[in-house]
């Protein structure tokens, strides 16, 4: 009798046991997320930083812009053409309602453009053609060609004058030269010998009616209208002062009758880092730091600036430590060597122009 094995093995494979799988894919896919986040952040972060350098370039431009056509409203009211002036002074209020004298000289436009509104003109008696003087058409001609030798730039213009009241066809072409060399120079005077800049930007201009400018004029007048844009942040606003006397200094010792070009880059330099000194700003480039450097390749700092200056200098370049001299081999002669601290080595420092404008003959 057959007996049946209790051990007799089950005739149904068994299934391999399978371990859990890691979960990678979850970790791939959070990596993932953490780098497209990152990378959007610094693709953000890129994009502020450009948009901010843009707006800060077209403000600068924007800037000088309105400063030139403050200049040019100022020499159209000279001339009276008081509606352009009104334009230009209105679109200058529209981008900018604080720019400086604006407002003034708008409110001065109008008022002369209400009274030439109302203005009526005198009628003129009639009279008889008198007979033209030439002998003191002569006279003047010739009193004009001996105040332009002897550079009597003014005096010339007014014996010009007299000689187009007696006679104005007389000598026209010769005559308008004459204006032209003493409209010039006059204007040329009055910049660079009495610091009178609105005045010479008048006659230069008056200058143009005649002829077109010399380079030199020209490259003067400019010079000047840099000046006054700059002039007119005075106090008010140091940054565009800083810009625009950098540039007033390129035409050599610009002045107004009480400081210069180069005087005023210094000045404006100082009270500029004064402003960076205050926000903590100290030693990134163009803050408190550099523009000390800059008023120091002018003239020694005043006593605020100094001050200011010495406070950050520990911090913008701190010291390296005290060696220690017990340490050091002697030298021959028994001395201990000196330790030295290396220079720091400042460069593109903008240097003042020296060189002064002489006027041309």
């Amino acid at each position: 009798m057959i007996q049946s094995n209790n051990n007799t093995e089950s005739t149904q494979p068994n299934k391999p046991v399978t371990p859990p799988k890691p979960k990678r894919g979850r970790a791939f896919l959070l990596n993932t997320l953490v780098l497209i986040a990152l990378l959007a952040l610094g693709i953000f972060g890129g994009y502020q930083s450009a948009l901010s350098i843009r707006k800060n370039a077209e403000s600068s431009t924007l800037m000088e812009q309105l400063g030139e056509q403050f200049q040019y409203a100022l020499v159209d009211m000279e001339f009276g053409r008081y509606e352009v002036a009104k334009q230009r002074l209105e679109f200058i209020i529209e981008k900018d309602s604080t720019f400086p004298g604006a407002q003034e000289k708008l409110t001065e436009a109008l008022v002369q453009i209400n009274l030439q509104a109302n203005y009526v003109a005198p009628t003129a008696t009639p009279s008889l053609t008198p007979t033209p003087d030439f002998s003191g058409a002569e006279q003047a001609f010739a009193r004009a060609q001996q105040l332009i030798a002897a550079q009597d730039w003014s005096g010339a213009l007014g014996a010009l004058d007299s000689l187009r009241k007696f006679d104005p066809n007389y000598n026209t072409s010769q005559v308008d030269g004459m204006y032209y060399f003493a409209l010039r120079n006059n204007g040329y005077n009055l910049i660079v010998n009495q610091g009178n800049l609105e005045g010479g930007i008048y006659y230069m201009t008056l200058a143009e009616r005649f002829g077109p400018l010399d380079n030199t004029a020209n490259g003067l007048r400019e010079g000047a209208r840099v000046y006054l844009i700059g002039a007119s942040f005075w106090e008010i606003n140091w940054e565009q002062a800083v810009f625009y006397f950098t540039q007033a200094r390129n035409w050599g010792s610009l002045w107004d009758g009480s400081m210069n070009a180069n005087e005023r880059f210094w000045f404006a330099s100082m009270r500029y880092g004064d402003e960076f000194f205050d926000k903590g700003q100290l030693c990134e480039e163009n803050e408190a730091y550099f523009q000390y450097l800059n008023a120091q390749s002018v003239a020694p700092l005043d006593k605020l600036a100094q001050s200011n200056f010495d406070e950050l200098l520990p911090i913008c370049f701190p010291p390296t430590g005290t060696p220690d001299l017990s340490t050091l081999t002697p030298t021959a002669t028994g001395a201990v060597p000196t330790m030295e601290t290396p220079a720091v080595v400042i460069t593109d420092t903008p240097v003042p122009t020296e060189t002064p404008v002489t006027p041309s003959p």
